[in-house]
């Protein structure tokens, strides 16, 4: 078994430390280069989007805010910031298909873009980057991002028909079919075969896979979030959206991302960098296990937060 060193990379240092050393209570700050780290400029973003004015509100401190748990309003909120930002302004999803955070997002893109920057200190930019967006939604969103940020292609995988065909028509609606392809993945049991055709190479994998292992467990996440926002749901309503195959698999995150780490062993030649969103710190221990198989050059760990939410990016390369 191969000795792998794993090292924690923060936006302005590194450190060599034992993943049950690492207090994930300790929130970072969005990546420095996060179009989204100050409050919402809502005057702005009604410019950009005027149906977002009918939802805009006053928040108990006299701001100017959206009621978050209307999920029309997350929606509009999000082609706001797509169309202000990011220049795309036609993105709509399928009812009921999940509404990403977009500042969230947009953190995942630019770790990856010091990943990718070869210490560099700066990002690789271009369409010579090219990125594998696995389970890329009905939303496309970190193609969307990744290309208007810098430059990059992307191949966005999916298996959901309905999602597919979302994410095709956002991308036919702002012109960027030269810079964003969306392939079906065809088998329920794969991630990586059957997308990655032969002889093909990628920068980068990126995904956000599925977290909760049952659909009940989904649904008591649900019911959390809702608690949280200060709100019983109805019907197991979703401010922000989630079909079954984005919210959930068997096995939950840890089977997918294992399954993942398995497959990458065949796209040795086709792949730089494999990464993954890891939700649960408990998985990461297990997937570092099953990394140890591997014949590694270096492995990666990536904190992330947004507000109260912690994640974790787990990157992967081999000799």
């Amino acid at each position: 078994m191969p000795d792998i060193t794993i090292r924690y990379e923060f936006s302005y240092f590194s450190c060599m430390i034992k993943p049950d050393r690492l207090d994930l209570n300790e929130k970072q700050q969005l990546h420095s280069r996060n179009k989204h780290r100050g409050r919402y400029d809502f005057q702005t973003l009604v410019r950009s989007c005027p149906e977002l004015e009918e939802f805009v509100i006053l928040n108990p401190h006299g701001s100017p805010s959206i009621d978050f748990k209307n999920s029309d309003a997350v929606k509009t909120l999000n082609k706001a910031l797509l169309s202000n930002f990011y220049g795309i302004g036609l993105w709509d999803i399928p009812e009921g298909y999940l509404c990403p955070p977009i500042p969230g997002r947009a953190d995942y893109i630019h770790y990856l873009a010091d990943l990718l920057d070869d210490g560099e200190g700066e990002p690789r930019r271009g369409k010579p980057v090219r990125v594998l967006d696995v389970g890329t939604g009905a939303n496309c969103i970190y193609p969307l991002i990744g290309h208007k940020e810098y430059g990059w292609t992307f191949v966005g995988s999916e298996i959901d028909h309905l999602a597919l065909r979302s994410a095709k028509n956002i991308v036919e609606a702002n012109h960027l079919t030269k810079a964003i392809s969306i392939r079906k993945q065809s088998s329920v049991e794969n991630i990586l075969e059957g997308i990655i055709h032969h002889g093909e190479k990628f920068d980068a994998v990126m995904c956000n896979p599925p977290f909760h292992a049952s659909l009940q467990e989904s649904m008591t996440g649900t019911e959390r979030k809702w608690k949280n926002l200060g709100k019983r749901p109805e019907h197991n309503d979703l401010n922000f959206g989630g079909k079954d195959s984005e919210l959930w698999c068997e096995g939950g995150e840890l089977r997918f991302v294992t399954q993942m780490i398995k497959e990458s062993a065949s796209f040795v030649d086709s792949v730089k960098w494999f990464t993954s969103l890891i939700s649960k710190k408990e998985t990461l221990s297990l997937c570092i296990s099953e990394l140890k198989k591997l014949n590694l050059s270096d492995v990666k760990f990536i904190p992330m937060s947004q507000g109260q939410k912690v994640s974790r990016i787990l990157a992967w390369k081999f000799r």
